[in-house]
């Protein structure tokens, strides 16, 4: 059976307090960008430093295209590539000086270095800037070099932290362009916490909050994210709030605009058929005149906002 490239068993951490992730379980089994996402403090970081080998659990297992983390670091952290939020640069070196530092410490064999430091330039769009000082490139071009670094070696594994942060809008695209690029060769993980960066880049996510994973599945799932527990109304002649309120089983309401209105339901009590009649009924019966009804389809920052405060 072929092997995961990532595997994260019942991963938890506490620096001493409470925990600062707890049972998080992924698996990464095949190439593209998979995107850790979460709020700041939400245990992102930690994660990824248990991932990349900086950091040693105090519980759970991490395995590396099967090899465990913790009993074989070295042979785990050669499949890996990683750039962190900010880029280990020297600035003081030049692009191939830099990068040939990198290949000897990624122990490429030294009749290598120059084809890999070849392909990595090429591949980042970097050649031209071979001989110039890394203090003097542009900020993306700065984390292009710093992209080059984390695949010098072929990793099969990379993971980005904020790879786009600071850059402005036409180094962004152009970050992108190339984390995308990589990403049809090898496993990449990216960790961020904006929106549009999941919704351009990847194929899964990864959704951490309090230390804990509160979504895991596809950009398309993510993406038709429904609210639990609640159900979307558009009246041409809305009742009062507190008329809703009234209802058996209505447990919060919340007027989107002055004729759109999400309707939360308590799930213990009414299952969403019946508060289904008894909104119809109510409609028909006080001439509410109901023009839609359906599933609650929430946008990209409600459904930051919902998992973010659900499950927890």
């Amino acid at each position: 059976m072929e092997k995961n490239i990532v595997k994260i068993e019942n991963l938890s951490h506490r620096y001493g307090g409470p925990w600062a992730i707890r049972n998080i379980n992924l698996v990464v089994n095949r190439v593209g960008v998979v995107g850790l996402l979460g709020a700041n403090g939400a245990g992102k970081s930690t994660t990824m430093n248990i991932l990349c080998g900086a950091l040693r659990q105090t519980e759970g297992n991490v395995f590396i295209d099967g090899i465990d983390m913790a009993k074989h670091p070295v042979e785990a952290k050669k499949r890996i590539g990683f750039l962190p939020q900010v880029a280990p640069l020297h600035l003081d070196l030049t692009v191939d000086e830099y990068l040939i530092y990198c290949a000897q410490l990624r122990d490429i064999h030294p009749k290598k270095v120059q084809g890999a430091l070849a392909d990595v330039k090429e591949r980042c769009g970097i050649g031209h800037f071979s001989k110039r000082l890394i203090g003097n490139l542009s900020g993306g071009y700065r984390q292009r070099v710093g992209i080059a670094q984390a695949i010098i070696h072929q990793p099969k594994l990379v993971v980005m932290d904020e790879p786009t942060n600071g850059l402005d809008p036409n180094q962004i695209l152009e970050v992108r362009a190339l984390i995308k690029d990589i990403a049809q060769e090898r496993a990449v993980i990216v960790s961020t916490h904006i929106l549009s960066e999941v919704q351009v880049l990847c194929r899964e996510i990864k959704m951490v909050d309090a230390g804990k994973i509160v979504f895991s599945d596809t950009i398309e799932a993510f993406n038709n994210y429904i609210a639990p527990h609640s159900v979307l109304m558009r009246l041409d002649a809305p009742p009062p709030e507190e008329k809703l309120l009234a209802m058996p089983g209505v447990s919060r309401v919340e007027f989107l605009t002055g004729q759109r209105v999400r309707v939360y339901f308590n799930a213990e009590q009414y299952n969403a058929n019946i508060l289904t009649d008894h909104l119809i009924q109510a409609s028909v019966r006080e001439n509410w005149q109901l023009r839609e009804f359906g599933p609650d389809k929430l946008a990209l920052d409600e459904i930051f906002a919902h998992l973010s405060n659900y499950k927890k």
